[in-house]
């Protein structure tokens, strides 16, 4: 498993889990300083930066790209796939079109997380899940769908239900985000949830329970680790976390834990 780390560049999530929001150059910096892996991007859009200045910064400081979210598509425009507005839809699929293709060009796959609305149709959720994954599969990465908690929406909070979902409508080249966070409020036993999404999972987000680094909350995470390594999964452990106390303990943190555990 990898190490990596949320850096975001959108002023509308300025309360929202992401550790450095300094400017890109910075953040690569820090997060190489500290030890991780990978980075995970939000940013405000795909014009935000090009694909050559990251793929720069990335060489420069040793780090991959673990993803690009796609939030900002909600949190700016108030865009989401399951809009009641066809109109709207479209235009949040032309967002999360641009964030793929953006994420493609790193070898990166994108996330969608809040873009999937706050209360929506599951046809809807499946036609843009759909279009999305086929978008994704031009670039060779796959698409990654975060089920989220009850408070941020009402289509899918638990990894079972997502899982039998993607099944149900054959939902090829979608992979499923844990959210240790999310878990934690939904799931009655997290590793158990792992084990039994096993093959569907594609991304973790290494939170505690109060969405704090991990060993900030009340999270036990070695049973977490167990369940990951019993599905032999390889991908990042990304740190979506409240940048709390301040940004460097916050990472420094989540590596001392993730090392502690391996």
């Amino acid at each position: 498993m990898k190490t990596a780390i949320t850096l975001s560049q959108v002023p509308e999530a300025s309360g929202g889990p992401f550790v450095f929001r300094t400017p890109l150059p910075d953040a690569f910096a820090t997060a190489a300083a500290i030890g991780f892996d990978a980075v995970e991007l939000f940013l405000p859009g795909p014009d935000f930066i090009s694909d050559h200045e990251v793929k720069s910064l990335a060489a420069q400081h040793g780090l991959a790209i673990a993803a690009v979210g796609t939030g900002a598509g909600m949190l700016r425009h108030g865009l989401s796939l399951t809009d009641p507005s066809e109109e709207i839809r479209e235009a949040a699929l032309d967002f999360v079109f641009s964030m793929i293709d953006f994420g493609g060009q790193l070898g990166a796959p994108a996330i969608l997380g809040s873009m999937q609305g706050k209360s929506g149709s599951h046809d809807h959720l499946v036609a843009g899940l759909r279009r999305c994954a086929n978008r994704a599969a031009t670039h060779g990465v796959p698409f990654i769908y975060e089920p989220l908690n009850r408070y941020e929406t009402n289509l899918f909070n638990r990894l079972a239900d997502a899982a039998k979902f993607l099944e149900l409508h054959d939902l090829k080249n979608v992979v499923l985000l844990a959210d240790l966070f999310h878990m934690n409020i939904e799931e009655r036993d997290v590793a158990t949830a792992i084990r039994e999404a096993g093959r569907h999972i594609g991304h973790v987000h290494f939170a505690d329970s109060n969405r704090q680094a991990m060993g900030f909350g009340h999270t036990v995470a070695e049973p977490v680790i167990a369940a990951l390594r019993e599905i032999q999964y390889t991908g990042y452990l990304s740190a979506e976390i409240f940048p709390l106390p301040d940004p460097e303990t916050a990472a420094r943190q989540t590596i001392s834990s993730i090392r502690s555990l391996f």
